[in-house]
């Protein structure tokens, strides 16, 4: 894969991760996919995504997938042990993560205000549904709430002819949003923190990530903007299957049209000028389709690539990641656990001078609550107190 990389950009940072299931875990993945040590803490039953299927051996995949590359560190934060044994772990961090709701650490004696006057060059990444203020700041919220309640969800029906019921989508964009966000948050103000020495507390809201998505929608929100009865890309029917287009460029709708022998479509006043075609777009992708029908997917494929127009097949996740691009790239990685291994998704994407790879473990629940323990300086008996 090219020449040999430096070694890992954040190397020699160490991070606290209390977050659970998705989007917080995500964010300190990365962390630790860029070198940074990452000890997970976990209650003594452990993060709820272990016993997310597939199991092998009692291990979880999706589980792994997350926190691979972590330590995993498992005490009782009930405890008055527990608590100080943070504190001492938190005077050697840079980095916290955690999504919590609003509240639950500062009642624990762990939040930013309190941690970071143990070490004020702390940076506290919190995440939740709504942010750490306002009216609906302590409201439960997971990936499908925030789907809703960000418009999202309505948005995406908008775009499906004829439906008016919106999708079960079990696709968790928001939690995988914010936590990219997260990450990216964090990254900056350890930027900043060697200008001022500082750290700071970071709150993100999963519900404004959601809302970052929907850019078009933002602005359409505001003002009266006519949109076409059927969006300009999307499904294009064939004999055996459906080809997405996308026709964005006025160049792109020339080489399509070509590519479907209808050049007439060029000069059609219908669709010669682009808010004309936008309005009789439904038109246009009618009389294509007479074409593309009479195909197979891959004769339609090349037959749009030929054209160099922006077009892929409808495929599964398993034949995504069977491409040969993805092979290419070396974007997957294995990672072992109790269960054997599986296959993890590497960050997506890379640098030059720096590794990017998910760590090639996962952990067992508390592989590491001892070890870590010891090095944080606890003694036998600390220790003791604190797994007993």
């Amino acid at each position: 894969m090219g020449k040999a990389r430096s070694g890992r950009a954040l190397g020699g940072l160490k991070v606290l991760d209390f977050s659970t299931t998705i989007a917080g875990p995500y964010c300190a993945r990365l962390l630790s996919d860029l070198g940074a040590e990452v000890i997970k803490i976990e209650s003594p039953d452990g993060d709820v995504l272990r016993a997310r299927p597939p199991l092998r051996n009692g291990a979880s995949s999706a589980f792994g997938q997350l926190n691979a590359g972590k330590k995993s560190v498992s005490i009782d934060l009930k405890k008055p042990a527990a608590i100080a044994a943070v504190h001492k772990l938190a005077e050697q961090a840079d980095i916290i993560v955690e999504n919590f709701r609003p509240g639950v650490m500062k009642r624990l004696g762990l939040d930013y205000e309190t941690l970071s006057k143990v070490n004020p060059k702390l940076v506290f990444c919190s995440m939740s549904g709504y942010g750490q203020t306002g009216p609906w700041a302590e409201r439960p919220a997971y990936a499908p709430v925030i789907h809703a309640a960000s418009g999202y969800d309505l948005a995406h029906l908008a775009y499906q002819q004829g439906r008016t019921r919106p999708d079960f989508c079990g696709v968790f964009h928001a939690d995988v949003v914010s936590g990219v966000y997260a990450y990216s948050a964090i990254t900056t103000a350890l930027y900043q923190r060697e200008k001022t020495g500082r750290g700071q507390h970071i709150d993100v809201s999963m519900l404004e990530s959601m809302l970052s998505l929907t850019l078009n929608e933002l602005q359409w929100s505001q003002f009266d903007v006519e949109k076409p009865s059927r969006p300009m890309f999307g499904p294009m029917e064939t004999k055996n299957g459906y080809v997405m287009v996308a026709v964005v460029t006025e160049k792109a709708f020339r080489n399509f049209v070509i590519a479907a022998g209808r050049p007439d479509f060029i000069t059609d006043p219908r669709f010669a000028e682009f808010s004309k075609r936008r309005a009789n777009w439904d038109a246009c992708m009618s009389a294509l389709e007479d074409w593309s029908r009479t195909l197979t997917r891959e004769e339609c494929i090349a037959a749009l690539e030929k054209h160099d127009v922006a077009c892929s097949p409808y495929r599964t996740v398993a034949e995504a990641l069977a491409d040969e691009q993805i092979a290419h790239r070396d974007a997957l990685a294995d990672v072992s656990d109790a269960g054997g291994s599986f296959k993890a998704l590497n960050p997506p994407f890379r640098m030059s001078e720096a590794e990017t790879r998910v760590g090639n473990h996962a952990a067992a629940l508390g592989e590491h609550t001892r070890a870590v323990l010891k090095d944080a300086g606890l003694s036998h008996d600390e220790i003791k107190a604190i797994m007993g």
